[in-house]
């Protein structure tokens, strides 16, 4: 009689090595795709730069003014025309051709990170023209957000959508951990108007790898034509579908008070920790450490749905939580890296689930809805956060953001409990949500 523990010791490398290939084939598979390949190329170049100005602009307004306050007016200023104008940015991605609208877009952005340069470098900068280059850069980000995220299942197609936006994710969030780092070294050496010269360049490869596509191989959802009604009929969509309405309204609550870390870290490094730009930086590349592994286990696990949203929320929370009240400077930086992966975690189940769930024609009004809730909040969010870590300390700030996803966490959770347990997980796309807006808004024979 054969030893079984023999054969398993025989055959066990080969076949645990196939199956590691296995694993790593599936986790890059939205790679294979050559449009998502440029798309990933222009965006890991791309990407470090626009982490380089967030960090850049922050510390510029502190610079200049010495407030928190000001801080989060500023960051207000460039979301505010997402939370007013997002859904029409979304209208307009659905009436476009995305790839198109991008290399406009993009081209806008990185021209007016030049002129935030110059106007820093040539040492005429005032805080009003900040506000002015801000909100300049919210209006072209409320039609780039959409875009950019409905543009995504155009290039690899409904199966590969999960892994693509997972692995997008990884791709900006080891951005968020090499940027910041590059930015308060460059800051340190350059002064803040190099990192705005910097990002300004590196737009330049996102626009090359736009133009670069083939057209023939993408995969566009049929235009939206121009009618009468058609921002009110997306609203009423999303309000009659209750998967994409709960993350909604879970995303409007965790983006207002919990993603306001460009807010909340410059405090807490020059107040909390007592230290300076690099130290900012610093903190802002461990939740990038954090936020790649995050983006990696959401690619490799492959599941999507308001149930592995609620639990992503609920975890973000506590590491949010157990951030505010570590004391020194280390247990900072490992806090934030767990941070950073729950921050992932939750993004990139959100955004899947609303990818996979929404009908296609309607999908970059409800990607706009998506910006609206997480960055169009920050109006909001920015200054409520910057007062209280200026009158109660940085560490408030924090716990805040913390209060706030564990709430999303007990509203996902009522709202899991009442779905069926088959569309508690969106593994697929699915039309359902279509088809009862169809029977819900068709005209009476």
């Amino acid at each position: 009689m054969k030893n079984p523990r023999v054969n398993a010791g025989r055959g066990g490398p080969a076949r645990q090595g196939a199956d590691d290939r296995g694993r790593a084939g599936a986790l890059l598979a939205a790679l294979r795709v050559r449009n998502f390949r440029l798309y990933a190329a222009g965006q890991a170049i791309s990407l470090p730069g626009t982490w380089m100005q967030v960090v850049a602009q922050s510390w510029l307004v502190l610079q200049l003014t010495g407030s928190g306050t000001m801080v989060g007016l500023v960051a207000a200023t460039q979301f505010l025309p997402v939370l007013l104008a997002g859904i029409y940015g979304g209208l307009i991605a659905d009436r476009s051709d995305k790839r198109r609208l991008l290399i406009g877009t993009q081209s806008a952005l990185g021209t007016l990170a030049l002129v935030l340069g110059l106007l820093t470098v040539t040492h005429v900068i005032r805080v009003w023209m900040v506000f002015a280059v801000a909100a300049a850069l919210g209006a072209v980000n409320s039609v780039d957000q959409p875009a950019r995220q409905s543009f995504v299942p155009e290039m690899v197609g409904a199966d590969l959508v999960q892994n693509a936006v997972s692995l997008n994710s990884v791709l900006t969030n080891a951005a968020r951990a090499v940027g910041p780092a590059i930015a308060g070294l460059t800051i340190a050496a350059a002064g803040v108007g190099a990192c705005f010269l910097a990002n300004a360049a590196s737009f330049t490869a996102v626009v090359a790898a736009l133009a670069r596509m083939r057209p023939g191989a993408l995969e566009p959802a049929e235009p939206a034509g121009r009618e009468p009604g058609q921002l009110r009929e997306g609203l009423r969509y999303v309000l009659g579908a209750p998967g994409l309405l709960a993350p909604l309204l879970m995303m409007a609550l965790v983006g207002t008070l919990a993603y306001e870390f460009q807010v909340a870290l410059p405090l807490l490094a020059k107040v909390g920790l007592h230290g300076n730009a690099s130290t900012y930086g610093f903190l802002t590349s461990a939740m990038g450490a954090g936020a790649v592994a995050g983006g990696l286990a959401v690619a490799g696990l492959g599941r999507a749905g308001l149930l592995p949203f609620t639990v992503a929320a609920a975890g973000f929370g506590a590491a949010i939580l157990a951030a505010a009240l570590v004391p020194s400077l280390g247990g900072e930086l490992a806090a934030l890296v767990v941070v950073g992966a729950f921050s992932t975690g939750f993004m990139a189940t959100g955004n899947t689930t609303l990818q996979l769930t929404a009908d296609p024609r309607f999908r970059g009004r409800v990607m706009a809805l998506w910006s609206v809730t997480f960055t169009g909040s920050t109006p909001v969010g920015g200054p409520v956060v910057g007062l209280v870590a200026d009158s109660l300390g940085p560490r408030y700030g924090l716990a805040l953001g913390a209060v706030a996803c564990l709430a999303a966490a007990v509203l996902g959770a009522v709202a899991v409990a009442r779905m069926p347990p088959a569309e508690r997980h969106a593994r697929r796309p699915r039309q359902l949500e279509w088809r009862s807006y169809q029977q819900a808004h068709e005209p009476p024979s």
